[in-house]
């Protein structure tokens, strides 16, 4: 497998900007997701890369063999890139084996063991290769679409929200079937997605898009944990914003005095907590305390909203087995330190506190 390289790509649609200035390098043999909401332009980005659509300006390699740019633009049938769309994209009169070998050479096709070998690849089984697509299940058709990718041995991988029509449980399924089939065909992958979840589980970097422009490129970890600003932050998990003030290193804050994670001078800031890191217990003197407004339960974990007596509302994610009542009066510490932001403003009081939930 190939990696891939994309250099200064823009794109207008009209007179409008669609991408501007994106660099992005996919190692080979990873997993590289493109996260952001509908509208930032990863569709578009990975369009180009397959060759549907030509950049304005800029350029795209795969491996060391440019596919657009300077001067040069090769087709997209002879990029060597295999495509995942949203719904699959089977031939719904064509059987599970025909699909799958529907690019190959027909000497090939008719190489019962190739397609037992690419349905075992992706979790199926051999017994599914005569049945047509309605007879599937969409997550067996998701499988399907990623082995009939894979069976000409592509330099790259793209996936275009390969799961966003699956269902909470079998979405899941598939994606980790989808994952390991990737992981052992040792191919170069990019996924486009808008479900955080998804990028943070499955990629081994996470390119986060916003307005066409790529705004941070880092593994699932690092991003979650050190997001570039605070737009990124809250895009990736749920999050507290709160307002503060800075005093001898500590961010002074209605959740109490906090360490930070990186020296910021005195003065006001914004800073970031997960809700993980509010931890709950019984109401004692000295520590801040909060009424319980509601749980939110999921089964193995559940979010809890708290009003402080400020007025204030934060949240706490907490394990599924012991939870608060709502109305209960609970004492909160905070484990970890925050991450600070440029912020604050006197007009606003220190303390004011955001709950970011979207994902």
């Amino acid at each position: 497998m190939s990696s891939l390289t994309v250099q200064d790509v823009t794109k207008s649609f009209g007179a409008t900007p669609v991408l501007t200035g994106i660099d992005l390098h996919v190692p080979s043999r990873s997993l590289t997701a493109l996260l952001g909401p509908s509208g930032c332009g990863k569709t578009t980005l990975l369009r180009l890369i397959a060759g549907f659509d030509d950049p304005d300006t800029g350029r795209i390699a795969v491996g060391d063999r440019t596919v657009t740019g300077a001067g040069r633009g090769v087709p997209a049938r002879r990029r060597g890139i295999g495509f995942v769309p949203q719904e699959g994209g089977l031939f719904p009169h064509l059987s599970v084996a025909a699909n799958v070998t529907f690019g190959l050479p027909r000497r090939e096709r008719r190489d019962a063991g190739r397609v037992r070998d690419l349905l075992a690849l992706v979790g199926l089984d051999a017994a599914l290769a005569e049945r047509h697509p309605h007879q599937l299940s969409g997550g067996q058709q998701q499988r399907v679409a990623l082995a009939r990718a894979l069976a000409p041995r592509p330099s790259l991988v793209l996936l275009d929200e390969p799961f966003s029509s699956l269902d909470a449980a079998l979405r899941e399924d598939t994606r980790q079937a989808v994952a390991d089939a990737l992981q052992a065909s040792g191919a170069t992958a990019v996924l486009v997605t808008h479900d955080q979840a998804e990028a943070l589980s499955m990629a081994d970097q996470v390119a986060v898009m916003r307005a066409g422009r790529l705004v941070q490129l880092a593994d699932p970890q690092t991003l979650y944990r050190h997001p570039l600003d605070l737009d990124i932050a809250t895009f990736v998990g749920d999050a507290v914003v709160l307002d503060a003030e800075v005093r001898g290193g500590q961010a002074h804050c209605a959740l109490g005095v906090l360490p930070l994670e990186r020296p910021c001078p005195d003065g006001p800031i914004r800073i970031l907590l997960r809700p993980e890191q509010v931890q709950l217990g019984e109401r004692t003197g000295g520590t801040p305390t909060a009424r319980v407004h509601s749980v939110d339960f999921y089964g193995h974990d559940a979010r809890v909203l708290l009003d402080l007596p400020s007025g204030l509302r934060v949240t706490a994610r907490l394990d599924g087995h012991t939870l608060p009542a709502d109305g209960a009066e609970v004492s909160l510490s905070i484990t970890g330190a925050a991450l600070a932001f440029p912020g604050g403003s006197a007009a606003v009081p220190a303390g004011r506190a955001e709950l970011a939930d979207l994902g």
